[in-house]
């Protein structure tokens, strides 16, 4: 009986830290540029001396959705949605490189071009400053062009290149704060052929409707376990009492 209690009590432990995992995807599906987390289950022997017979459950994430989120149109200048595969370099609080999808920038009053989340954006020298303007424009390239506050229209000047990158999916790994970083530490090199449409945001790729659908499944998968640890229970109590009326 304790085997059966055992494959229960982990199994109960694991399905709710797969329901908190769906519920952090569906917390975030308003999210601009979220990636869905991947979870599953796995089977594993229990390590130690005695005979190979007890198994335990456990879940963990397998990494992300890598799939592009729907694009929607909000005509603001500084919103910019990648086209494609690739990321916006970003930095993170801890001064490293990091990267995202969330396109919604804006500029604060000391001039720094920063996420909505507040990380400074990156450009190929740093972090992009941008001088006061009367109208910017943000360019496919990720170039950031502004007209300087004074001048004519017809006055445009580049300020910076937002840093795109475009490193495979097996090299990414999310970190607490959200933003993505390589695997090995070092930064991704720029990449080209990645581009970006102004006045656009990516959405969450998160479908909530499977999400919704999940969420209910493993509750019930959860009561599952946790009636079967109550049948083991009277199970145990009522040998017991055999045992004792013997």
């Amino acid at each position: 009986m304790d085997r059966s209690l055992y494959v229960a009590m982990s199994g109960a432990k694991e399905t709710l830290q797969a329901q908190a995992a769906n519920n952090h995807n569906l917390a975030n599906a308003s999210t601009t540029g979220f990636k869905a987390d991947l979870a599953a289950f796995q089977s594993r022997a229990v390590q130690g001396p005695g005979y190979a017979s007890r198994v335990y459950s456990t879940t963990g994430s397998v990494g992300y959705d890598a799939t592009s989120g729907a694009l929607s149109s909000t005509g603001q200048e500084l919103d910019v949605a990648v086209q494609g595969d690739g990321w916006l370099a970003v930095q993170a609080v801890n001064g490293q490189e990091a990267y995202t999808r969330a396109g919604d920038l804006h500029v604060d009053s000391s001039g720094l071009l920063l996420t909505a989340t507040g990380h400074p954006v990156l450009g190929d020298n740093g972090p992009i400053t941008v001088p006061p303007y009367s109208a910017i424009n943000v360019g496919r390239d990720g170039t950031i062009s502004i007209v300087p506050a004074g001048q004519q229209a017809s006055t445009m000047a580049s300020v910076g290149r937002i840093k795109l990158v475009n490193p495979s999916e097996s090299e990414l790994q999310r970190g607490d704060d959200g933003l993505f970083r390589t695997i090995n530490g070092e930064p991704a090199t720029s990449d080209a052929t990645v581009s970006v449409a102004s006045g656009v945001l990516e959405s969450s790729n998160v479908n909530v409707a499977d999400a919704m659908v999940q969420m209910i499944e493993l509750s019930r998968r959860f009561d599952l376990q946790v009636k079967s640890m109550k049948t083991t229970e009277e199970d145990a109590q009522a040998t017991a009492k055999l045992l004792g009326m013997s």
